[in-house]
């Protein structure tokens, strides 16, 4: 058994219940809460502005509480600046005051031989953890690509050389992720999974929001940003006025998404629950990976995908390099354009067979991928960050 601190990327444990656990970093929280193999566990939040944690809660504003077990706890470190500096010689200091907040719980709960799993790539780089057995990162996205992060490219490219200069292992969610990053250490693939409880069971009932959208359905699941091929979009609606195209997602980009607005046969509808979701991609003929085509989303490995076929519905994807040889249900094009030349074929694959739908679930499930990270972060052994 071992003892494991683990820290998000850039949200708290309140943020991921608010959200319906429902991200990998989230999902590898639960699995450690309630592994055998853990056995004390700190879940640590990143740090957070004092000032403003103090008047969230003289205003009665509660955070989600963490759960209450033997040898687990939560930390939520504050500091009384500001939170992810842009500048490398802030991240330089946040790093160092970071690191000894978790030291200093760790100490406090009087753990040993600690096996650090962060997801933040700046923890990854900036805090030494030198107290601890050995440090994995769990890379869920290249956070250099991502257009909202921009400012902080070049705090986060300082962030990569530094990890790789410790040697730490990474794991990632594609190969793509691991080729940028280029970490000296042990680097492996793991992809994104799906929790089966919420995947068995008899199909469930549309949605009220979903049931006066007509067949056939193609569902996208997800932020709706720039990340998303707009105009592929409007010219698979307009090829086939048949299609029913229902985005369901957080608007991160209005003005990117602002086009689908008024086509009659796109639906922008607002994230729902994971019931919702789940009810949404069991009701829906086929399930899109319309993505357009840049650095960012050809790193991706879309845990959409993985969900969409839990659920039994065919997909049709662009073709990138971590959605190939997932299933044969997913039909490949160059661009969300095409997907009007693929729609009959992946219309008439039809709901997948109940015994492969439950099948791929418990082959793709989050437990199988987290034993694969657990192995290796409690294989890592002890590094040292340099200064």
């Amino acid at each position: 058994m071992r003892d494991v601190l683990f820290t998000f990327t850039f949200e708290t444990w309140s943020d991921a219940v608010a959200r319906g656990m429902a991200r990998p970093p989230d999902r590898l929280a639960l699995t450690l809460l309630e592994h055998p193999e853990v056995r004390r566990l700190i879940v640590a939040d990143p740090p957070r502005n004092g000032a403003r944690r103090l008047v969230k809660r003289l205003l009665g504003r509660q955070d989600a509480p963490f759960p209450t077990a033997p040898g687990r706890s939560h930390v939520a470190p504050v500091t009384w600046g500001g939170i992810d500096p842009v500048s490398i010689s802030a991240q330089e200091r946040q790093g160092r005051a970071y690191d000894a907040a978790l030291a200093a719980a760790a100490r406090q709960q009087g753990m040993t031989d600690v096996s650090v799993i962060t997801a933040s790539p700046f923890a990854a780089g900036y805090s030494s953890f030198d107290w601890a057995a050995g440090t994995t990162y769990y890379a869920r996205d290249d956070w250099t690509q991502l257009p909202a992060r921009r400012p902080w490219w070049p705090a986060l490219q300082e962030s990569y050389a530094r990890l790789r200069q410790t040697g730490r292992p990474v794991v990632a969610v594609s190969r793509a992720i691991l080729d940028r990053i280029e970490p000296t250490g042990e680097a492996v693939v793991v992809p994104n999974g799906v929790e089966p409880t919420e995947w068995v069971g008899p199909k469930p009932a549309d949605p009220p929001w979903l049931a006066d959208i007509p067949h056939p359905r193609a569902l996208y699941v997800g932020t709706l940003d720039s990340r998303l091929d707009v105009p592929g979009l409007l010219e698979l609606a307009l090829r086939r006025p048949d299609l029913h195209v229902v985005l369901l997602g957080v608007v991160g980009d209005a003005e990117a998404v602002a086009p689908l607005h008024g086509v009659p046969n796109i639906h922008v509808l607002p994230p729902t629950n994971r019931a919702g979701l789940v009810a949404a991609v069991r009701n829906s003929d086929v399930c899109l990976v319309s993505h357009a085509r840049t650095a960012l989303t050809e790193a991706m490995s879309p845990l959409k995908i993985y969900e969409y076929l839990a659920g039994g519905a065919p997909v049709l994807s662009i073709d990138l390099a971590p959605v190939r040889d997932i299933d044969p249900r997913v039909l490949l094009t160059d661009t969300t354009a095409q997907f009007a030349d693929r729609l009959d074929e992946a219309l008439a694959l039809g709901p997948a067979d109940e015994q492969e739908r439950l099948d791929f679930v418990a082959a793709n499930s989050w437990r199988s991928r987290h034993e694969r990270i657990l192995d290796v972060a409690f294989r890592a052994g002890k590094v040292v960050a340099s200064p």
